[in-house]
């Protein structure tokens, strides 16, 4: 949903064409977007655009702190605001849609023209960069694994040992990592939904990209009963997605967005506002 998490990968040419077809069908809430299948350009020098005057933003909600609804029902976040760096640079305001991951790290939710980009605590893969164009990393992702306390596990390998159960979301690389281990965890379509089963006693164990985990552990029904067990260093980044053979003015315009924010201090003021650290410091 990083990949630090990571977050949802392997979408090959069969899968997105199949996605794209069902993209119709996919359930959506968002607080705007379109339907509209054909980009009309924003101005003459401007990027092409699914809605003018509105940079469309695909996600997938929950995911805090990359992405959620706040007590006012707007989606709100880390990837947000980074998203909102380009919008502001290009004089367009930001209008997120609410859909499966699934169809997004496929491409089919930009190339069939429901956004114009994706920001989805998504993890930068060759396989996704068949059918995706992504930004400069703009996120190092890393992995952890969440447990019932009491386990006496540490490791994936005292997972295995112990015969503890383990969960985790659908279509992300931390699935991905753990069956590359030898695991065969039960799959759960978000964050919400994997958490939730952990809560209910249907798993002993999840993984989850570490700033969702850290995010979960800060309130205090979850830290009661639950704790990290292992960090996983996975090597991951997260990138923001666009349309494969990206519009050249809105790539252009994100990864200048930004390569500043991070040298003029604009990052690190987003970054401690929704993760309470420097960057480097989680983990």
């Amino acid at each position: 949903m990083a990949l630090w998490s990571s977050r949802r990968g392997y979408a090959a040419g069969a899968i997105a064409i199949t996605a794209a077809l069902a993209l119709s069908a996919c359930g959506s809430g968002s607080s705007g977007g379109t339907d509209t299948a054909k980009p009309a350009a924003s101005e003459a020098s401007g990027p092409k655009l699914v809605k003018p005057g509105k940079l469309t933003t695909c996600t997938n909600i929950p995911y805090e702190p990359f992405q959620f609804k706040d007590a006012n029902g707007k989606i709100v976040g880390f990837d947000v605001d980074i998203v909102d760096l380009a919008a502001k640079k290009l004089g367009l305001t930001q209008e997120i849609v609410d859909i499966d991951f699934a169809v997004i790290k496929s491409g089919a939710a930009m190339a069939t023209g429901k956004c114009d980009v994706a920001a989805a605590g998504m993890t930068i893969t060759d396989e996704r960069k068949a059918n995706i164009d992504f930004s400069v990393p703009y996120f190092d992702a890393t992995q952890a694994l969440l447990a019932k306390k009491g386990t006496g596990a540490t490791s994936l390998d005292d997972v295995k040992a112990k015969g503890l159960k383990l969960g985790a979301q659908a279509s992300t690389t931390g699935l991905d990592y753990v069956k590359g281990k030898g695991f065969n965890p039960k799959e759960y379509a978000d964050s919400a939904k994997e958490l939730l089963a952990l809560q209910a006693g249907q798993e002993d164990v999840i993984v989850q990209d570490l700033p969702v985990v850290l995010t979960w552990l800060k309130k205090p029904e979850i830290a009661a009963k639950f704790e990290m067990i292992s960090s996983l260093d996975t090597g991951e980044q997260y990138g923001i997605g666009l349309k494969k053979g990206a519009d050249p003015v809105l790539l252009k315009t994100i990864n200048e967005s930004i390569e500043a924010a991070k040298k003029d201090g604009t990052y690190e003021q987003i970054f401690v506002k929704w993760f309470g650290k420097k960057p480097g410091e989680l983990g």
